[in-house]
């Protein structure tokens, strides 16, 4: 199924029925007053949180969401009929925004979460609703209220416990393939995922949890970079990040640097994304060129207070250790 992961919708609820104009016209009852019922209320906007759906893609076929009028009030004081609710559903960890002004309007973390959008119009009362002592014979209604509409643009952010970031080609997609069942794409040649990919990743002690690889980062993506903007809120909802190195990358002769480059664009991006706690990881343990640098590496990156571990995604070295590790951390922080 193709990921989509944004997705731009008009939405209005039911406008409210009429009040009616009527006055009861019965045999031997020539003056038998004002009887005209209320208007019903319009649909609500509902959006459900889905916990079957993990991609916006139905939305790229229908983006017009409209809920049902409410109707017509009529005579014998009989009030219409609500309109039915317009019910939207969406992925779990869709956050909606307003088109218009940018507005938080809704985040849906919750399976089932249910959330009333937009109310529908209220429905308007019958002129039996204004006679008085004074005035027996009132000759108007009240119309309904319309319904409100906007255009919202819906966000899907990806929930995951582990969130693995990384330059292009450092490996993610060959790690959260040997933790997990997952089946990402993978291409021995400079290419990066367009899409997140989640992985469950099962330990002999402990909680499964969720691995999450996110699409590779490079130079300038919190301002938009290579898409950098749509990966980087993939990472928000996660609860580490596991910031993966390939060592055998020519940037690695100074293997700060692809770290501090991916680094600073968390730091830029902010919104919390850089008070996550992290683990480095070291890729491609299989190839002698990383054996050869991951002594000085690790000697770096100790100086900085940073912990570390290597693997090789490949033979699948260091992967038991690294999945114990991560299920430690997960649950020291479940203790917090």
């Amino acid at each position: 199924m193709k990921f989509i992961d944004e997705a731009k919708v008009w939405i209005k609820s039911g406008d409210g029925g009429g009040g009616c104009l009527s006055f009861r016209r019965e045999r031997f009852l020539p003056k038998g007053g004002p009887d005209g019922g209320d208007g019903g209320k319009g649909g609500n906007i509902v959006v459900v949180a889905d916990p079957g759906m993990n991609t916006l893609l139905d939305f790229k076929y229908q983006q017009h969401f409209k809920a049902e009028r409410g109707r017509n009030g009529s005579g014998k004081n009989m009030t219409g009929r609500s309109g039915k609710d317009r019910e939207i559903r969406v992925p779990v960890g869709t956050v909606i925004y307003n088109t218009d002004t940018g507005e938080l309007l809704q985040d849906l973390s919750e399976p089932g979460q249910r959330v009333v959008l937009l109310a529908g119009g209220r429905g308007g009362k019958g002129n039996a609703h204004f006679a008085t002592a004074t005035h027996r014979t009132p000759r108007f209604s009240q119309p309904g209220e319309p319904g409100q509409e906007m255009w919202v643009r819906l966000e899907l952010k990806v929930l995951a416990d582990v969130g693995v970031a990384g330059k292009p080609n450092a490996g993610k997609s060959s790690l959260v393939s040997r933790m997990s069942a997952a089946h990402p794409k993978i291409a021995d040649y400079p290419f990066t995922t367009l899409h997140p990919q989640l992985g469950v990743v099962t330990v002999e002690e402990g909680e499964p949890f969720v691995l999450a690889e996110v699409p590779g980062l490079i130079e300038n993506a919190h301002m938009g970079a290579g898409l950098g903007l749509r990966f980087l809120k993939h990472l928000e909802r996660t609860r580490f990040l596991l910031h993966l190195i390939d060592l055998s990358d020519p940037e690695a002769e100074d293997p700060l640097k692809p770290y501090r480059t991916v680094r600073n664009e968390i730091s830029q991006y902010g919104r919390g994304l850089d008070a996550k706690r992290e683990i480095v990881v070291f890729n491609k343990l299989d190839l002698p060129e990383v054996r050869k640098r991951l002594p000085a590496a690790e000697k770096r990156y100790k100086e900085i207070g940073v912990e570390t571990i290597a693997v090789s995604a490949a033979t699948g070295e260091g992967i038991v250790t690294l999945k114990l590790l991560l299920a430690r951390m997960l649950n020291e922080h479940e203790e917090v």
